[in-house]
C-alpha cells in the first residue's frame, strides 16, 4: 500500500508548478490518504455494524458493513481470542499493544466475510467480500515467520463479482507495522523489514461490461520506517484540507502538508517489484469491442526519496472497427526528488504563495526520462476520417546532471520513425515529398549535448536527422562560455548568460543516401531533361556560389570543390568545418551583424571542407 500511495505521489510531482495552492494540497491530501488506508480500512466486526457519513451533502448516503468470522483458532497465543477478535474485528488502535507483541505457534482463521449495504437515494446496492483461511505462522513478538490467504472472492451481484488467488509473505513485522503509522512506540527510527519474499498469484475481475485477468506479482523485501506523523494527525489533516473546500488552506496548513509529503516519500524502501500484467475485455461507449492488455510489469527498487523506474511491456489498445495502439516497452525512469525535499525541509513554517513562486526551480524533481519502442498506431483521424498509420521503432530521452532543476546533460533518440503519407494532404512540404516520390518515411533523430563545469562549455556531440533512403544531416560543436549563471535561478543573470555564450566550432556531416537522385530526377523531368546532364550543371553552380561567398579566404577553392563532389554524385559524403579565429568565438553580436552581411563571419573563422 505504501508503494501505491508513491505512485500517486510520483504522478503529483509531474504537475507543473503554476497550479493553484489548493491544487497543490488536494495532491497532497490523495497521496496521505492512500498511504493510511491499509490499516485503517479494516471496519471488521463480528456482527458490527458501522454508520458512515454522507460522501457529498446533496446525496443521501448510508453504509452498513458486517463482518462474520465464525471461528479463530489460535494455538500457543498470549493474546486472548476475545482480544484476537476485536483485533480481527478492526479494533486495531485499541489494541495495537497486543498485536505489537502478539506470540503463537499459530493464529488461523478460516474464513472471514464482510457484507456492505450502501443505499443511495433509497436504492439499496449489498457486496459480500471473503476472505478464505488467513494463516500467520510462528509468530513471535509480533513478528509472524510466514503469513498467507488463500484467496479472496467478492460479489456484487448485478454491479460485477471477483475471485483473487493466494496471498503471501515472509517476515511479517506487524509491530513494525502499527510503528510505522504510530500506533505503537517501537522506538525505531531506521528503515526495518516489514516483509520479505511476498507473492499474489493474480486473479479476475467480471462486471456487466468489461472483464479482466491480473497476473501474479513478487517484491523480495518492503522496509519501512515510522512516520513522522501519527495515523490520527495524517486524518486530521486530511479533515482541515476538506473543510477548507472553496478557498486556499492556510500557509501554515500547506508547509503542514507539504512536510508529511516529504516525510511519507523518504519512509519506505523496497527491492523491485514484478507484475504479470493483465487482460481486459469489454465495450466502449459505442457497443463496440475493446480489449485492453498489458503483458507485464515492473517496477525498480524504492529507496528514501527516489521513485524508481517504472517499466511496462506489451501494451495493446484495440477497439474493433475502430483502431489499434500497441507499445512493445514503455519505461519511465527514475525520479530523484533530493532537491524538492531539502527546499521544503528548508521552507518557512508557513508556506505561501510567494514561497511557491521564488522556489519553483528547487522544487523540479530529477526525472532521468523516458522510453517507447515498437509503436504501431492505426486510428481515424478525427478531423479528416482518414487513417491514421505510424510505427515507431525506438524513441529515448534521458536526462541526467541536474542543476537547479535544468538537466545539463541530454540525450535523446528516436529511430525507425515510419509514416505513411497521405495522398491528398493539404500540407505543402508533403505534397513535395510525394512529388517526388516518396509515400513513407522512415526517419529518426539525435540529440546529445553536455554541460561541462569545468571548462565552461557545451559540447554538443550531435544534432541529426535522418531519413531512410533519403540524407542524413548531423551537425556537432562545442558552446564556449557557458558559466554557471546559465543554469542560475536569478533571470536576469541566466539571460545577461545566455547573451555571452559563443560558437567555437562546428561540423556538418551530409550524407546522400538517395535524396538528390529523386530531387534532380523531379527538376530533369520538369526541364525536359535527364538527371545525369544536369548533376554537373549543379555541381558547377554549388562550386561558383560558394567560392563566391567565400572570396578572400584560403579554403574558398577547396569548399567549392568538396560540394562539386558531393553534388555531382562523386562522393555520397560531404563534411564542412568550421572554427573560430578567436576565444572565445562567434557571439550574439557576431550573428546579428551577420544577418545584414554574412560576409563579415568569413573573416573570423577558419573553414574546411572534404568530400568522399
Amino acid at each position: 500500500m505504501p508503494q501505491i500511495a508513491a505512485t500517486s505521489m510520483r504522478e503529483n510531482m509531474m504537475t507543473p508548478f503554476n497550479t493553484s495552492t489548493r491544487q497543490r494540497l488536494g495532491i497532497v491530501a490523495t497521496a496521505c490518504l492512500m498511504s493510511v488506508a491499509l490499516p485503517a480500512a479494516p471496519a471488521w466486526a463480528q456482527k458490527v455494524k458501522n454508520k458512515v457519513a454522507p460522501a457529498v451533502e446533496s446525496t443521501a448516503v448510508t453504509s452498513e458493513i458486517a463482518v462474520d468470522i465464525p471461528t479463530i483458532d489460535a494455538v500457543d497465543s498470549n493474546v486472548d481470542e476475545a482480544t484476537l477478535r476485536a483485533i480481527f474485528s478492526g479494533n486495531v488502535v485499541e489494541n495495537a499493544d497486543a498485536l505489537a507483541g502478539l506470540s503463537a505457534t499459530s493464529i488461523t482463521i478460516p474464513e472471514i466475510t464482510l457484507s456492505a449495504t450502501t443505499t443511495t437515494d433509497g436504492a439499496v446496492s449489498e457486496a459480500i467480500v471473503t476472505f478464505s483461511n488467513l494463516v500467520l505462522s510462528d509468530i513471535t513478538d509480533g513478528i509472524a515467520a510466514s503469513v498467507s490467504l488463500a484467496g479472496m472472492s467478492a460479489d456484487a451481484g448485478n454491479d460485477g463479482s471477483a475471485e483473487f488467488g493466494t496471498l503471501s509473505a515472509s517476515s511479517l513485522n506487524i509491530g513494525g507495522m502499527l510503528g510505522m503509522y504510530g500506533l505503537v512506540d517501537t522506538g525505531q527510527t531506521e528503515l526495518q523489514t516489514i516483509y520479505t519474499d511476498f507473492t499474489f498469484e493474480g486473479g479476475s475481475f467480471e462486471a456487466p461490461e468489461v472483464s479482466c485477468t491480473m497476473g501474479s506479482m513478487t517484491a523480495a523485501e518492503f522496509k519501512a520506517r515510522p512516520l513522522k506523523y501519527t495515523f490520527g494527525e495524517i486524518m486530521a489533516l486530511a479533515e482541515s484540507l476538506n473543510a477548507a473546500e472553496g478557498e486556499d488552506p492556510s500557509p501554515e496548513l500547506v508547509g503542514d502538508a507539504l512536510r508529511m509529503y516529504v516525510d511519507l516519500f523518504t519512509a519506505f524502501e523496497s527491492s523491485p517489484t514484478e507484475f504479470g500484467g493483465f487482460d481486459c475485455s469489454g465495450v466502449d461507449e459505442e457497443g463496440r469491442d475493446l480489449t485492453f492488455k498489458v503483458a507485464g510489469m515492473s517496477m525498480g527498487g524504492m529507496s528514501p526519496g527516489v521513485y524508481p523506474e517504472i517499466s511496462m511491456d506489451g501494451l495493446d489498445v484495440t477497439v474493433e472497427g475502430d483502431g489499434s495502439v500497441q507499445v512493445g516497452n514503455m519505461t519511465f525512469k527514475a525520479m530523484d526528488l533530493s532537491a524538492p525535499i531539502a527546499a521544503i525541509e528548508g521552507a518557512p513554517q508557513a508556506i505561501d504563495e510567494a514561497w511557491f513562486t521564488a522556489n519553483a526551480r528547487s522544487l523540479i524533481p530529477a526525472f532521468a526520462g523516458f522510453s517507447f519502442s515498437d509503436v504501431a498506431v492505426d486510428v481515424p483521424d478525427p478531423e479528416t476520417g482518414e487513417r491514421i498509420q505510424a510505427s515507431v521503432g525506438a524513441f529515448d530521452l534521458s536526462l541526467s546532471e541536474y542543476l537547479n532543476g535544468i538537466p545539463t546533460d541530454l540525450l535523446t533518440t528516436a529511430s525507425n520513425i515510419v509514416v505513411d503519407l497521405p495522398a491528398d494532404s493539404s500540407d505543402e512540404q508533403v505534397q513535395q515529398l510525394i512529388a517526388l516520390g516518396v509515400t513513407r518515411v522512415d526517419a529518426g533523430f539525435t540529440i546529445d549535448a553536455s554541460w561541462n563545469e569545468a571548462d565552461n562549455t557545451i559540447a554538443v556531440d550531435e544534432v541529426s536527422v535522418t531519413g531512410a533512403d533519403l540524407a542524413t544531416v548531423k551537425l556537432a560543436g562545442t558552446i564556449a562560455n557557458a558559466t554557471e549563471a546559465l543554469f542560475g535561478i536569478d533571470e536576469d543573470q541566466a539571460l545577461a548568460a545566455a547573451m555571452a555564450v559563443a560558437i567555437s566550432h562546428l561540423t556538418l556531416d551530409v550524407t546522400d543516401a538517395g535524396l538528390s537522385d529523386l530531387i534532380l530526377a523531379s527538376v530533369a523531368a520538369e526541364q525536359g531533361s535527364d538527371p545525369a546532364t544536369m548533376r554537373p550543371v549543379f555541381a558547377g553552380l554549388a562550386e561558383g556560389t560558394v567560392v563566391g561567398l567565400l572570396a578572400g579566404a584560403a579554403e574558398a577553392q577547396k569548399v567549392g570543390a568538396a560540394l562539386n563532389a558531393f553534388v555531382s554524385g562523386k562522393a555520397k559524403y560531404l563534411t564542412i568545418e568550421m572554427t573560430a579565429k578567436e576565444p572565445p568565438g562567434l557571439g550574439l553580436m557576431d550573428f546579428m551583424a551577420a544577418e545584414d552581411d554574412p560576409t563579415v563571419l568569413i573573416g573570423k573563422v577558419t573553414i574546411d571542407a572534404s568530400a568522399r
